[in-house]
């Protein structure tokens, strides 16, 4: 047995002469990347794994050497817009290397971007398919905002760009309108950003303050800075969110899972404080168009009434015209009655008016005697005499 084993520096340089001689050029390899470290000397020291089922089958350790650093990092940048990061699939050509102390490592000194945004691309296609399976794509189109959301949770990155903005636009609004926002602060981008996002959602269900609405801004970035928001759990809490979702996360170029998923999503925060400020523009419209038809309403009714209070005027006048006249006629013929029926008249046919001493008509010649006084009323002039005798007719 003692003359069988090997000294662990002759293994580990078979090792070496047997890797180099099954790799003795670059090869091309898939794969995620776990670890990424990138030191001051300029060295890129990066942990490339795999997994499946949520397992990892493979590990290795890799190195970009600063020579090679700013090729690599210019040619991933210019085709993604985003630097090489934690998470990110990527399709690396490596030399392969063993060493007889630090084992095996893959020296990259090339990368190809555009496998890398293939490779999001068929995720995004896959949480598509996933989340419609399960019914989610379409859950927040059963929900409502109010007709004035007044009570405002936004998700979003304190400080960010797009959230002063957003504030800017909404809370100084030219027409006076007021709104209350609460911030709940999250990451928008990078390999924790899905997680901080879903537990901004829990924060604002469990609050006990009632919001109207939810929005997720951030305001545009590169499409491996977004590729946060095709993330399938993010997604999923976004469908399942009691409250209206609202998102507005990228640029006209960008559309995303989230965005599938939301109520409504619009391209920039900005536009997101335009639709919340339609909403308030839209109902003061309403009202001032009710006022409108109140008013005509009113002027309508007033106008009828007096309308009506000009025909019963004219109806009173005329029958009081009438009854007027009936009146004057009635006494006309009263007064032509008087006057037919007037002494002087009868005088003035020629009868005479008798009268006693005291004035009182004497209509017969009974109660006269002797003595008594008496006058006698002529048109033209009174008689004045004495009662000598009086004699009846027999």
């Amino acid at each position: 047995m003692d003359s069988e084993y090997l000294e662990l520096v002759d293994l580990t340089a078979l090792l070496k002469e047997g890797v180099e001689s099954v790799f003795p050029g670059p090869v091309w390899v898939k794969a995620e990347i776990s670890e990424l470290n990138r030191k001051r000397n300029g060295h890129c020291y990066l942990e490339l794994s795999q997994s499946e089922g949520g397992t990892v089958v493979a590990k290795v350790r890799a190195t970009i050497w600063v020579s090679r650093w700013n090729y690599i990092d210019q040619c991933f940048k210019s085709v993604t817009g985003s630097q090489l990061g934690v998470g990110m699939e990527v399709l690396f050509r490596v030399q392969v290397n063993f060493h007889p102390v630090y084992g095996l490592s893959l020296n990259v000194d090339d990368v190809d971007p555009d496998y890398t945004i293939g490779s999001n691309e068929r995720r995004k296609r896959q949480t598509i398919e996933r989340l419609t399976r399960e019914g989610l794509m379409d859950l927040q189109r059963g929900l409502s905002l109010p007709a004035l959301p007044y009570h405002l949770a936004v998700v979003s990155a304190p400080g960010a760009a797009g959230l002063r903005d957003f504030e800017r636009h909404l809370l100084e609004n030219e027409y006076g309108f007021v709104v209350e926002v609460k911030l709940f602060e999250a990451l928008m981008q990078g390999e924790q950003a899905a997680d901080s996002m879903i537990m901004a959602l829990e924060d604002i269900q469990s609050s006990p303050e009632g919001f109207d609405a939810v929005l997720i801004m951030r305001g545009g970035g590169s499409e491996l800075d977004l590729a946060c928001f095709d993330d399938y759990d993010l997604a999923a809490a976004i469908a399942r969110c009691p409250v209206p979702v609202f998102t507005a996360i990228g640029h006209d170029k960008d559309y995303h899972v989230a965005d599938m998923v939301a109520n409504t999503f619009v391209k920039t925060p900005t536009a997101l404080a335009d639709l919340i400020l339609d909403c308030y523009i839209a109902e003061d419209q309403r009202i001032s168009s009710l006022e409108t038809r109140v008013k005509l309403a009113f002027s309508g009714r007033f106008s009828a009434m007096l309308s009506r209070l000009d025909l019963l005027r004219g109806n009173v006048i005329h029958a009081a015209d009438r009854r007027l006249s009936d009146a004057s006629h009635s006494l006309d013929i009263f007064e032509a009655r008087i006057a037919s029926g007037d002494p002087r008249k009868i005088l003035d046919k020629g009868y005479v008016l008798a009268l006693d001493g005291k004035g009182v008509k004497l209509s017969s010649a009974s109660g006269l005697k002797a003595g008594d006084q008496f006058r006698m009323m002529f048109s033209d002039g009174t008689v004045n005499g004495t009662v000598t005798s009086v004699e009846y007719k027999k």
